[in-house]
């Protein structure tokens, strides 16, 4: 038995706690036929000395954004990236809104200006895998990624095709738009963060 405990795991428990004595409680009824086993062999746990697997730190969410500042004069643009954002992640993408007006842009509070989707769970780690195996080397001349973390233990960087994802039909793009990618982490600080993204298979440059 394998056993990983983290907050995305309680659907079916009242608490954190409540679900760490659940577990214990596994071990605590299991009799002299049966098997336990311990997940300590973790190279983040080794290499910042984690006394708990609580403390590793996990992924929480990927964030996928676009900004569309050409969808002001025409709003097709939005409809357009919704349904390839959407194609690609999995999940359904929605607009973002201007929050303010600002007349030398022409842009009205509440306009749409750009797309987004949150994935987590299994559609967060589905996403991650397509992106590392397959869309990112299908950047021309690709030579890794940028490594620089914000500070706070999340990570983002910028692709400037979509067309690099497999569910988009090149001859079907009416217009190459890019977009950020961000890495929401539990980390506490960039160093920690860094390692779990690469031990995720992120292709940092070295």
């Amino acid at each position: 038995i394998l056993l990983n405990v983290y907050e995305e795991h309680l659907d079916h428990y009242v608490s954190l706690e409540k679900y760490i004595e659940a577990k214990f409680n596994i071990a605590k009824f299991q009799n002299g036929t049966d098997t336990f086993i311990y997940n300590y062999d973790n190279a983040l746990m080794k290499e910042f000395g984690y006394k708990s697997t609580m403390q590793i730190p996990v992924l929480e969410k990927i964030v996928l954004n676009q900004g569309l500042g050409q969808a002001v004069a025409d709003k097709k643009i939005i409809e357009i990236a919704i349904n390839e954002m959407t194609a690609i992640s999995g999940q359904k993408a929605v607009a973002t809104y201007s929050k303010k007006d600002i007349s030398n842009f022409k842009l009205r509070k509440k306009m749409p200006i750009g797309v987004s989707v949150t994935l987590r769970r299994d559609q967060m780690y589905e996403f991650l895998e397509k992106l590392v195996r397959v869309a990112l080397p299908r950047i021309r001349d690709f030579k890794g990624i940028n490594s620089k973390m914000d500070g706070r233990g999340n990570y983002t960087f910028g692709i400037q095709e979509q067309i690099i994802f497999p569910e988009i039909n090149i001859d079907a793009v009416s217009k190459i738009m890019g977009m950020n990618i961000t890495f929401v982490t539990s980390a506490k600080t960039d160093e920690e963060a860094f390692a779990l993204l690469k031990a995720f298979g992120l292709p940092f440059k070295k």
